[in-house]
């Protein structure tokens, strides 16, 4: 095994397990804390620091990883994800709402410098001319972890059910510390740190093609958010009459089935896809939201259209991310890969804090209709603006 595919696999099981964790504590805490009697509202609170830091992380951790070195920023994402996870085992009467709105913006944290720094790490390991096995690796690493997102769910209602929410959280944090150790002494190179110490100044990204990708990737996931983080979901429960059960078992395998297509990339658009690529990407994905549109707008939003529209609507977004997020560590510079890297993801991070707000806004106004429409409309400007974007 060669020490690049050796260290990859590190950068990979390290961030398997983080990923495992954070979908876990997520139903552990919306579950827990809904039989304490906290209302939908507090509970959407309890994330929204959570949702809030991402964005100032991706920028902040960029620079520090360029100062540091990745690996750094990998292992301290584990300890703080660490330190979220053990100030919630608390007694239920210090469990206020500010308290875990804390340990959850301390989790947010510690997510974003972990994705930071894996992403940003395969860019040093793999060489410049090889970028079919960077696309590769890196459609492997960011659908691998989406699945595993998923199977959290699942893992984070069984182990509540199973042992309650204290003992489910110290589990956790027992399986974390130990891959922290493990990662602390085998992850040794201090991947992309900068010889030249960048200033905080120099966060911002210069470069045309990063700008331009950065706000496709905004309008891109706000198009998915948009109908379905909050509109979807009330709307299975409201009006369909789905139980939670089934609305969260739903949910958790569309996950596990977008990170298993996503992974898959590679084999359905080729190994080394360009911007032209990914831009007819977005448009098919584009047809495919207006065609759920246009189907709920004449004959109403019903069951069938919903279900078999996301299954598709998944699958296509899943290929749109994956060329995304290759072609973000492909076009960012070797000399600032983090920074650029971790600019994008703040792009990311901003629009789906925003639009998670707007999706509740406009499904309490108008309806899941105009969360189908706006998503349509985000995905139109997220295929003109990729379309912009410099070819390699």
């Amino acid at each position: 095994m060669s020490s690049q595919l050796r260290q990859y696999l590190i950068v990979t099981g390290n961030y398997w397990g983080f990923t495992l964790t954070d979908g876990a504590l997520r139903m552990l805490v919306v579950l827990h804390f809904h039989t304490l009697g906290y209302s939908a509202l507090e509970i959407a609170f309890l994330f929204l620091f959570y949702e809030f830091f991402g964005i100032v992380t991706n920028l902040v951790g960029g620079w520090l990883g360029a100062r540091i070195g990745l690996n750094r920023t990998m292992n301290l994402g584990l300890g703080l994800q660490i330190l979220a996870l053990a100030a919630l085992l608390v007694p239920n009467h210090m469990l206020s709402v500010a308290w875990v709105m804390a340990a959850q913006a301390l989790s947010g944290i510690a997510k974003d410098l972990n994705k930071m720094s894996a992403k940003s790490a395969i860019k040093a390991l793999v060489p410049t001319n090889q970028s079919s096995r960077l696309y590769r690796w890196v459609a492997m690493l960011t659908g691998s972890k989406n699945a595993l997102k998923g199977v959290g769910f699942f893992v984070g209602g069984f182990m509540l059910s199973l042992f309650g929410f204290r003992t489910a959280i110290l589990c956790m944090v027992l399986f974390l510390s130990l891959i922290w150790v493990f990662s602390l002494v085998t992850l040794r190179a201090p991947f992309q740190r900068a010889e030249h110490k960048p200033k905080f100044t120099e966060m911002w990204s210069k470069s045309r093609a990063i700008n331009l990708l950065s706000a496709a990737r905004l309008f891109l996931f706000g198009a998915r958010d948009v109908w379905f983080v909050v509109a979807l979901p009330v709307f299975f429960s409201s009006v369909l009459g789905w139980e939670h059960t089934s609305v969260g078992t739903f949910f958790a395998a569309w996950v596990i089935g977008y990170g298993i297509v996503q992974a898959s990339a590679p084999i359905i658009t080729g190994r080394n896809p360009g911007i032209k690529a990914t831009t007819a990407w977005c448009v098919v994905l584009t047809v495919v939201m207006g065609l759920i549109t246009a189907i709920s707008w004449t004959q109403g939003p019903g069951a069938t259209t919903l279900v078999v529209g996301l299954l598709v609507f998944g699958a296509v977004f899943a290929i749109n991310s994956a060329l995304h997020s290759f072609n973000i560590v492909h076009l960012a510079s070797d000399q600032r890969v983090s920074m650029d890297v971790g600019f994008y993801y703040m792009s990311n991070a901003a629009g789906r804090l925003l639009v998670t707000v707007a999706s509740g806004l406009l499904y309490i106004q108008f309806g899941l209709l105009a969360c189908l429409l706006t998503s349509t409309l985000f995905l139109l400007i997220s295929s003109i603006i990729v379309s912009r974007v410099p070819a390699r």
